[in-house]
């Protein structure tokens, strides 16, 4: 897949607009929404308390991934039975630099996501050579990840054309919810252009 290179500058520009990135807070599971801990526009910090939900006389508290400033809060739905999947509120996160680096990356690299919820780990291969190589390239078939769930591994393969390892998602041993990047992947003559990015964003973003 050839860089868009006109894409990559409108989301360098969005980003200047919009430096956020945006986390709904869902309902994981059906219960009545008891308390809602926060205001509109209120800053939180991570792991601060957000709402109440209970369920079978079982009070739970969801908590912020993120810190960042609460919007779109709905009042409305407190003392309701909610569904599983009910949007409640948002938090808008402000990107530091190495956020809106992964945001351009993620939005521009070949992604490997996540197919389940659980456990990854690299295959014992690629973490040798990413120690030893700054953008090591695999090549099809190869063995990328293992993903370890309920004491199964699944090994995870490279499909498609050889390609350059060049941004790591998440951390090895973490727990990574389904449908969220792993490792970012790109051609490896596109790679001086993806490291000039970088360095641009580097520049213009201020130090959080």
């Amino acid at each position: 897949m050839a860089l868009n290179h006109k894409r990559i500058n409108q989301l360098l520009q969005r980003l200047r607009s919009h430096p956020y990135r945006i986390y709904p807070v869902e309902t994981p599971h059906t219960g009545y929404l008891r308390k809602i801990l926060v205001t509109e526009e209120q800053e939180v910090s991570a792991g601060e308390g957000l709402l109440v939900l209970e369920r079978e006389r079982n009070l739970k508290t969801l908590r912020a991934r993120v810190g960042g400033r609460v919007r779109h809060l709905r009042k409305d739905l407190l003392g309701r039975f909610l569904e599983a999947g009910e949007k409640v509120l948002e938090i808008w996160h402000p990107l530091s630099q190495e956020e809106a680096v992964a945001e351009v990356l993620r939005e521009t690299l070949v992604v490997v996501r996540a197919p389940e919820t659980a456990r990854y780990l690299l295959a014992p291969e690629v973490e040798t050579r990413l120690l030893k190589e700054k953008r090591p390239l695999v090549r099809p078939g190869e063995e990328l990840l293992i993903m370890t769930f309920m004491k199964r591994e699944t090994p995870l393969r490279h499909e498609g054309p050889p390609m350059v390892i060049f941004k790591l998602f998440f951390s090895p041993h973490q727990v990574v919810p389904a449908g969220e990047p792993l490792l970012g992947l790109c051609l490896p003559e596109e790679v001086p252009y993806l490291e000039r990015v970088m360095a641009r964003i580097q520049e213009e973003w201020p130090e959080s």
